[in-house]
C-alpha cells in the first residue's frame, strides 16, 4: 500500500463562532492510501482544541510505514498498528482509518455502511449549526437554509444566550439543539438557562460546562428537563465509562476518536451502557463527513453538517434531502471528485 497526503486549508462560507474563538477556516490534511490501483481517501480536519497542526499531522504520516501490509483487508492489524505508533494525533489517525475503509470498500465492491451491516435507509436527520454572531447575522444565515432541514443546532455558552435564543425564535419555529461548549459557568447558571432553552423547544444540549467537572454535570442532569449529551468530555471508547449517569449520551466525532473503527466500539459501548449516541463532525469535507454518515443508521441523532459550512469541498458525498442523510450504494465512502485532486 502507498500513503500519500497534501495539506488542504478549509475556507468557511461565513464566520464560525463558538464559546471562546471565532475563525474563518481549518486547517486540514487530505490523505489517500492506494493499492493496486485502487484508491481510498480520508481527512485530517484540525479546529484549535484538538491541538492538532498540519505540521503535526504531516510529521505523523510520515512516520506511517503501510508498505509492510500487503492485505489492506486486515484492518484491525493495520490500524492497531497506526494507534501505536504514537500517543494523540487522532485526527491523524481518523485520516488513515477513513482511506483504509473507503479502500476496503472499494476493494470489497461495497459501501462502507454494509461493513458494518447497517441499513442506509435508517440514516437520520442532521442538524445545520449556526455559529455564534450578532444576532442579525445568525438569523440571516438561518434564512439561507429555510426549509431545508428539520432541526437547527445553536451555538451558545456566552453571556448573551437569552438574545440569541430571542432572535433565532423571530425567524423560526423549528426544533433546536444547543452546544454551550464548556461555557456555562455553574450548575445555578446552566441550570436557568436549560430551563429557559426548554421552553423555546430545544431537544437537546451538548457540554453545558467545564468538561471535566463531571460531579456537576451529573446534579445538573438531575434538574435538566432535557437530554445532555457529552462532547469535549468523551473523546475514546474508554471515556464513556464514567460519564454514565453525568450524560444521557455521548457526541462521537471521528477526528476525536481515530476514526470510524473507534466510533463503532463506542456506539455499541453506549449502547450497552443504556445511553443515547449522536454523530458528530468538525468542518471537513465530504469525506470525513460521508465517513461519518455511513454510520449514522446506528445512531439516534446526527450533526453532519460539517461539509455545508464550507466553500471549497473537492468531494461529493451523502447528501441531504429535506433534512435527512442519504447514503448513495457505490462503494467505499461513495465519494465523486468535483476537482482534480493531486494525488
Amino acid at each position: 500500500m502507498k500513503l500519500s497526503y497534501l495539506p488542504y486549508p478549509l475556507e468557511l462560507k461565513h464566520r464560525f463562532g463558538v464559546s471562546g474563538h471565532t475563525r474563518t477556516s481549518t486547517p486540514d490534511v487530505l490523505v489517500c492510501i492506494e493499492h493496486e490501483g485502487v484508491k481510498g481517501y480520508g481527512e485530517a480536519s484540525m479546529p484549535p482544541y484538538l491541538g492538532e497542526s498540519i505540521e503535526s499531522v504531516s510529521s505523523f504520516l510520515g512516520n506511517v510505514n503501510l508498505g509492510q501490509f500487503n492485505d489492506p483487508l486486515l484492518l484491525e492489524d493495520i490500524l492497531d498498528y497506526t494507534d501505536s505508533l504514537m500517543p494523540g494525533n487522532c485526527a491523524a489517525k481518523a485520516a488513515i482509518d477513513i482511506a483504509l475503509h473507503d479502500l476496503a470498500g472499494k476493494l470489497l465492491g461495497i459501501p462502507c455502511y454494509r461493513l458494518f451491516g447497517l441499513n442506509p435507509h435508517k440514516a437520520p436527520a442532521t442538524t445545520y449549526t449556526i455559529g455564534i454572531d450578532e444576532p442579525s447575522v445568525m438569523q440571516q444565515k438561518i434564512k439561507e437554509v429555510e426549509g431545508q432541514f428539520r432541526l437547527l443546532k445553536i451555538k451558545l455558552g456566552t453571556d448573551r444566550d437569552d438574545e440569541i435564543i430571542k432572535a433565532v425564535r423571530e425567524v423560526t419555529s423549528l426544533p433546536l439543539a444547543v452546544d454551550a461548549n464548556q461555557g456555562w459557568k455553574d450548575v445555578g447558571e446552566a441550570s436557568e438557562r436549560i430551563s429557559m432553552l426548554a421552553e423555546n423547544n430545544v431537544v437537546m444540549i451538548e457540554q453545558p460546562m467545564k468538561k471535566d467537572r463531571l460531579d456537576d454535570i451529573a446534579r445538573l442532569r438531575e434538574l435538566s428537563p432535557v437530554p445532555l449529551y457529552a462532547d469535549e468530555s468523551v473523546q475514546r471508547a474508554e471515556d464513556i465509562y464514567r460519564l454514565k449517569g453525568v450524560f444521557d449520551g455521548i457526541n462521537i466525532k471521528l477526528m476525536k476518536c481515530t476514526g470510524m473503527r473507534e466510533a463503532w466500539k463506542m456506539i455499541n459501548i453506549a449502547r450497552s451502557m443504556g445511553m443515547k449516541t449522536m454523530l458528530g463532525c468538525m468542518t471537513e469535507t465530504s469525506c470525513a463527513v460521508t465517513a461519518a454518515a455511513q454510520l449514522s443508521p446506528a445512531v439516534g441523532f446526527a450533526d453532519l453538517d460539517g461539509n455545508l459550512l464550507i466553500g471549497n469541498d473537492p468531494f461529493e458525498g451523502v447528501k441531504v434531502e429535506e433534512g435527512m442523510l442519504r447514503l448513495n450504494n457505490l462503494p467505499g465512502l461513495g465519494l465523486r471528485h468535483n476537482t482534480n485532486l493531486c494525488f
